[in-house]
């Protein structure tokens, strides 16, 4: 549990994790295990699961496994195209080319939406589909496929240069949220300062009710 890089990289990565109310107490104290397979290999037993590497059982009254997923592989299976599964995670040395993290400039007809992480995903998801709902009845156009993946360019540029290691692929906008919102706004014809007062702007922290529209 003791992150293994520094606080820039952990959130520009979105690998920061909101755990419950004395969730560490309960790992001091040892209600709560936390157990890591080298190779995912466990079996249950009378007694509770035998994890690989351990010489004897973890007695326990619930397993939770904390497997994760390939969320590359979810987009790819989205088509039966070879064509269309490449171009939808392009390189494997860039962040996935989506347009504001939803349009992929090539595939006409397709959103994205949840991929990319931040700090509160279901708040940059609803902006998402506020923009796309935009988007859909006119009220604003994308601009052309060049330039679409210019901007993309810039996104990977950011990424690497942040996040750490390999996890630039997450497409992690954690450290630029409310940046990120200011350029959906932007495009959607409205406001990006949300405040009411220079006071505000500067000192009050943004939430999901900034952003409500009548």
């Amino acid at each position: 549990m003791v992150p293994m890089h520094s606080f820039l990289q952990e959130i520009s990565s979105c690998m920061i994790a909101t755990v419950p109310e004395k969730f560490f107490d309960r790992v001091q104290e040892g209600s709560i295990i936390l157990k890591k397979s080298p190779s995912s290999t466990f079996s249950f037993c009378q007694e509770g699961i035998l994890v690989e590497g351990e010489s004897s059982p973890v007695k326990t009254d619930l397993v939770i496994m904390a497997t994760g997923f390939r969320g590359e592989k979810k987009l790819k299976d989205v088509f039966v195209s070879p064509t269309l599964q490449d171009q939808i995670v392009g390189s494997p040395e860039t962040i996935l080319p989506l347009y504001r993290e939803c349009i992929h400039g090539r595939i006409p007809q397709l959103a994205v939406i949840g991929f990319s992480e931040s700090i509160s995903n279901l708040f940059t998801s609803e902006m998402r589909c506020r923009w796309l709902s935009e988007l859909f009845v006119g009220t604003f156009k994308l601009p052309s496929i060049k330039e679409m993946e210019k901007d993309v360019e810039k996104w990977d540029k950011y990424a690497k240069q942040y996040a750490s290691g390999q996890y630039y692929r997450r497409s992690c906008i954690g450290a630029l949220h409310l940046w990120y919102n200011d350029q959906l706004c932007k495009d959607m014809g409205w406001n990006h300062k949300r405040k009411k007062g220079v006071f505000a702007e500067l000192f009050e922290p943004y939430g999901p009710m900034d952003y409500v529209t009548s």
